[in-house]
């Protein structure tokens, strides 16, 4: 049925045009430039890339659909490793879409300045067999073929689809030009629809070059620019024109409106409406490039202040400089139990190896404690590669679970009961998080709601702990009694796996509350060039009784450890479990 309406949507599309080329009332004088385009690295640059300026306005930059669609496949080819993808470009009249090879469309209509899309996850989504919303970036095989690390169990997974979805454009004043048998689009607009939502980077523009880059590609002032980063504050700080500043503010409002997960929770109706309730909406317009970076900066750090939600990079207009951390409430209070938390753990007695880093393995009579204070990974075949090779495994989340199962495994090994502290634990890799969540539960399930489509998914995976490159039970912690150490400062990933674990009753959950924070971080960028990021649209959720549950409020403990320092006394905690 979905093919049949993909295919009565693309003879509509074509057979619906009853307007002429030229309808647009405007006689736009229109330029073409070519930029040199840095693909995510310095050493990294494509073929010089077309932008097209309208009425001498040059810090607007727009794309032709035809050169754009190029690039897409480039990057879902380069960026994603996905050589089966594919698009074709159809126009006629007021009307043009892109096609997918999977026959799911775009369709951009330049009378009614809107963008439809029969389904956009569909459209978005890579060739690979993953769930709609599949957020594991490994591919779980070799170039070969062979398994390598993780196993989609794709019988368990299901999906369900998100809405039509018609974006409105000329309700936030985005121009769509149709002229001398082109279309055009502002570039930031393409960018936030097809780009950052994907990618999870952003397209910059800084009137010498393009690349595309996230702020940790840019590096930092505190820390040091990359290369990258110095080239694009290489050109010279200025203003926004009023164009630019005009579109500037309804491309935020636009792009805010679609892809912040969380409106419904912070009670925002619109962005146009929450700006106007705050006294920035003809601010950000009257504003200096400078301003108004400082007012996004107040808006995302004090008035969003969700913790994924952050100012990253000032434009290239305002100048490289370093970004004041001053933070909103929510950030300072976790700010505290961070302080907290970490001041008793290194008030405890021989739990650093060294002056920084805790030890993360450690075993009291009949109990193992594994400890991770960030979810981290690195390359599949680089865990292979070692055993292989005899060589030490990477020290990362991955490795260490590696480790630990062969040793908790060992012959005459005492262990009983496996105890993972998260107690520190600030977010990280999804990939590292799901490896750990398959070597206890076996078939992890990592469920997802996406608030820009409506669409729902579950999805399951299997983790190869014991890298055979099989899936089964020997992979698995599934003879030991497992806990979960979990404080105020378990958030983001280090909240959804607490979640999956007690949903399961496979685990018991002992501390306080977890921190919450249930979107995927997306990075974004204004249409003058300022890095930041939201708490995006895919939203963790945990899947009960055929229900999908946000998880951003936290997740409680089965048994309360009343104060920090209970966490980190090993031996008192050893027998405080086994007598439960």
């Amino acid at each position: 049925m979905r093919k049949l309406f993909a295919i009565l949507f693309a003879v509509l599309l074509i057979a619906g045009s009853a307007f002429a080329q030229g309808n647009d009332p405007e006689n736009y004088e229109i330029v073409e430039r070519d930029y040199t385009f840095y693909n995510g690295d310095i050493a990294d640059v494509l073929e010089p890339f077309p932008l097209y300026f309208m009425n001498g306005v040059d810090d607007l930059p727009y794309v032709e659909l035809e050169s754009w669609m190029d690039l897409l496949v480039f990057l879902y080819r380069d960026w994603l490793a996905d050589p089966k993808y594919d698009l074709m470009f159809n126009a006629e009249g007021t009307d043009a879409a892109y096609v997918r090879e999977n026959e799911y469309h775009m369709q951009f209509d330049f009378a009614e300045k809107t963008i439809l899309f029969d389904d956009f996850n569909a459209f978005v989504h890579s060739t690979s067999e993953g769930s709609l919303l599949d957020l594991l970036s490994a591919s779980g095989f070799t170039e070969a073929g062979e398994s390598e690390l993780f196993q989609r169990n794709l019988e368990a997974s299901f999906d369900r689809y998100g809405d039509v979805l018609k974006l409105d454009l000329a309700a936030y004043h985005i121009p769509m030009v149709m002229q001398d048998g082109k279309y055009y689009l502002p570039l930031q607009t393409m960018n936030d629809i097809l780009i950052s939502p994907v990618f999870r980077t952003t397209i910059l523009f800084n009137g010498e070059c393009l690349m595309i880059v996230n702020s940790k590609i840019l590096g930092s002032v505190r820390k040091g620019l990359t290369e990258l980063g110095e080239l694009y504050y290489e050109a010279q700080p200025g203003e926004r024109s009023r164009e630019l500043a005009e579109f500037g503010y309804y491309e935020l409002c636009f792009v805010l409106d679609n892809l912040y997960g969380l409106k419904e929770p912070h009670e925002i109706i619109s962005f146009d409406q929450f700006f106007w309730q705050m006294g920035f909406d003809d601010e950000f317009i009257r504003a200096s490039s400078a301003e108004a970076d400082e007012l996004l900066y107040k808006v995302i750090d004090y008035y969003l202040d969700d913790l994924h939600s952050e100012f990253s990079a000032y434009s290239y207009l305002t100048g490289a400089k370093e970004v004041d951390w001053t933070t909103g409430p929510a950030t300072r209070k976790l700010g505290e139990a961070v302080e907290m938390y970490g001041s008793a753990r290194a008030a405890a007695d021989d739990f650093y190896a060294d002056a920084q880093d805790p030890v993360v393995y450690e075993e009291f009579g009949n109990t193992a404690y594994l400890v991770f204070d960030h979810f981290t990974n690195t390359a599949a075949s680089r865990y292979y590669d070692a055993i292989e090779n005899g060589e030490e495994l990477p020290l990362d989340t991955i490795g260490l679970v590696i480790r630990a199962h062969s040793r908790i495994y060992r012959d005459d090994s005492p262990i009983e009961n496996v105890v993972i502290d998260l107690s520190n634990n600030l977010g990280g890799s999804v990939d590292a998080a799901i490896f750990l969540m398959g070597w206890i539960l076996g078939d992890a399930p990592f469920s997802v709601k996406d608030t820009f489509t409506g669409a729902l998914s579950t999805a399951y995976y299997r983790a190869d702990v014991n890298l055979d490159r099989k899936f089964n039970n020997g992979d698995v912690l599934d003879d030991k009694n497992v806990f979960v150490l979990v404080s105020p400062v378990s958030f983001s990933c280090g909240n959804l796996v607490p979640a999956a674990f007690k949903s399961s009753d496979k685990v018991t959950l002992l501390g306080r509350t977890t921190g919450g924070g249930s979107c995927i971080v997306q990075p974004l960028s204004t249409a003058w060039g300022t890095l930041f990021q939201i708490s995006g649209p895919q939203r963790l959720s945990f899947l009960k009784n055929g229900s999908f549950y946000d998880i951003d409020t936290g997740v409680a403990p089965d048994f309360t450890l009343i104060k920090p320092e209970r966490y980190y006394n090993r031996e008192e905690l050893t027998e405080y479990i086994n007598n439960l």
